[in-house]
């Protein structure tokens, strides 16, 4: 895994507020999440172990972060910035939807920081969610590299060519068209929450593939997006064909949904 991490605050509402109003929270909790923390966290759940390359800011709250990701099961392999660690806070209603405000920089890793890089090469699978080009070509030596098309311009500027590009097919930010990237994707994954979604191949293939059930009442939609991205990051990784690895992503992100904050409905194959 290779990206971002915030320290999320949580508070469950009965609603977001309107301007002006004052609501109560009945429940709040605070974990390292953003979306290279949650995406590593669901990978090492599924993997019985991962690996988080990724910047955090050199204050309380950095290395909170890394306590707590190295608790949930992740190896963090991070370089610190003499600047706060970016924070979040984040809304979750009655119906579970999520509502964010992030405060401060993001923090992405570099290529020129000095990690363990040449540890990714041959691995199985990354996953890539921040960084510069330097670091997406360290990426490239994985066998299968994933990466959200949220960081397009990124991809773009690096000029690497990607296993698979996942986003949601609503989010703009995430809006992929055929020849913003060259290499073409091999695969290109648009989500549709509750609709499932669709995908395309680099030969001309495409499809639908469906939502899974959610097991369990809807607790919190926050990290769903991101378990997704981590599921079929592992399946391809593992050798998986398209429509098995949408499957068990499409599990990964309908688990995520039943559990308060990112971690609590996280789907688990390993022991």
């Amino acid at each position: 895994m290779i990206g971002h991490v915030e320290w999320v605050e949580f508070a469950h509402v009965e609603k977001v507020p309107s301007p002006g109003d004052i609501v109560h929270a009945d429940q709040s909790w605070a974990v390292p999440a953003g979306g290279g923390g949650v995406a590593a966290v669901r990978l090492a759940k599924l993997a019985g172990g991962a690996r988080l390359f990724t910047a955090l800011g050199d204050d309380r709250l950095g290395r909170m972060a890394a306590r707590g990701l190295e608790e949930l099961g992740v190896s963090v392999e991070a370089v610190l910035r003499p600047i706060p660690q970016r924070r979040c806070f984040t809304f979750v209603d009655r119906n579970g939807e999520r509502t964010i405000t992030t405060i401060g920089e993001r923090l992405n890793p570099s290529g020129e920081d000095p990690l363990a890089w040449g540890d990714l090469t041959g691995i199985d699978a990354v996953y890539f969610t921040a960084g510069d080009a330097d670091a997406l070509d360290a990426a490239r030596a994985a066998r299968v590299l994933v990466a959200t098309s949220r960081v397009l311009a990124d991809v773009a500027r690096a000029g690497v060519r990607l296993d698979a590009l996942v986003g949601s097919a609503f989010d703009p930010s995430e809006a992929y068209r055929s020849g913003d990237l060259e290499p073409v994707p091999g695969l290109v994954v648009r989500t549709e929450g509750g609709e499932g979604g669709t995908y395309e191949t680099e030969d001309g293939r495409s499809g639908r593939y469906p939502a899974t059930p959610v097991p369990g009442p809807i607790a919190d939609t926050y990290g769903c997006g991101d378990s997704f991205a981590a599921g079929l990051t592992f399946a391809l990784g593992a050798g998986s064909g398209i429509e098995e690895a949408l499957n068990l992503a499409a599990r990964c992100g309908a688990a995520c949904l039943t559990g308060r904050g990112p971690y609590e409905g996280q789907l688990r194959l390993a022991p």
